[in-house]
């Protein structure tokens, strides 16, 4: 997953968060009934953070009957692919549209089909890939068309990087932008030095490297309008006005839905136990990391990829009315 990276008292308390989880695992040997793997992103990553307090909310959910081992990961491609190889319980973490290309023998899985892409399945989703368009707050933007004349930091290489240069090509504004040559983890000190007028990024919110660039200066959000949206032909996302430092009102922005999946190799009780864990712990988890708080189970709609039958039967216990393409 391409999230970011964590900086200071995030990083500190993110690292004894992993300390207590190895620290548990390793104190109770045996003990677990279930032990899961979850694979999601690379360490220091927003998405590995989440795989740390979802792994603490599951071992104290089902206490201590379900262990889940979070295990560092170079990306959701990655993730897939081993789901053809991986037995037992395997969890991982990616885009809907790349499992289904896995399934379908498409993109990056076209010289590496296997059948057993064809056995993954659904469980829940967890905080979208939503893309910020963060501005510097005297640069006077909050439209597309406002970065006109502007140098923006893209960064390269992550999906942020990617979708940020479809979306200036897309509106326009390729030939309008100056693109700044540099790292996005220098994005903060470039914006408060006016070396950059913004930059883009990608994850879940709050997002700690907006969280720091809004901490140091005033910065403003970009919002796009509906037809803009749907031009994208990306999910329509809302980051709620107070999220981030002095912005007051709401960021329409668009998003890559990305779920947590496994295979028919996992037990029924399982993914059912490991699925009415996490929405029940949901609400505790976001208590303490805000970014659990935009996940609801309307999400997995038109992922296109099928639930797993454990997962099916907690939505149906729970009244959660899903389309019937995911049955």
């Amino acid at each position: 997953m391409g999230g970011m990276t964590m900086h200071g008292n995030g990083l500190k308390t993110f690292a004894a968060a992993a300390a207590v989880l190895v620290a548990g695992l390793h104190a109770t040997p045996g003990a677990a009934e279930e032990r899961i793997s979850y694979k999601s992103a690379k360490s220091g990553t927003s998405y590995y953070q989440m795989g740390v307090e979802l792994a603490n909310a599951v071992k104290g959910g089902t206490e201590g009957e379900v262990i889940v081992t979070v295990e560092e990961s170079q990306g959701s491609v990655q993730n897939v692919m081993e789901a053809a190889a991986r037995a037992g319980n395997y969890v991982f973490t990616a885009p809907p549209g790349l499992v289904s290309a896995a399934a379908a023998g498409t993109g990056p899985f076209a010289e590496r089909q296997n059948p057993r892409f064809a056995e993954i399945r659904s469980l829940f989703p967890i905080p979208s890939l939503t893309m910020h368009f963060v501005m510097r707050g005297d640069a006077d933007a909050r439209a597309l068309e406002d970065m006109a004349g502007k140098t923006i930091l893209l960064g390269k290489g992550s999906f942020g990087a990617t979708e940020g240069e479809k979306y200036l090509e897309l509106f326009g504004l390729a030939d309008k932008v100056t693109v700044a040559d540099a790292e996005l983890g220098n994005a903060s000190d470039a914006l408060k030095n006016g070396q950059i007028d913004g930059f883009v990024t990608a994850g879940s919110f709050p997002a700690p490297n907006v969280i720091e660039a809004s901490a140091s200066t005033p910065v403003s959000l970009i919002t796009l309008t509906d037809e803009q949206v749907a031009e994208t032909g990306r999910t329509r996302q809302v980051i709620p006005a107070g999220t981030y430092a002095g912005i007051d009102e709401d960021t329409v922005t668009t998003s890559l839905p990305v779920v947590a999946f496994t295979t028919t190799a996992t037990s029924e009780e399982t993914a059912y136990l490991l699925t009415k864990t996490f929405w029940d712990e949901k609400a505790a988890m976001g208590e303490s990391a805000r970014w659990w708080n935009a996940v609801t189970p309307e999400l997995l709609e038109g992922s296109g990829v099928k639930l797993h039958p454990g997962a099916a039967r907690y939505y149906e216990e729970a009244g959660i009315d899903l389309p019937d393409d995911l049955r």
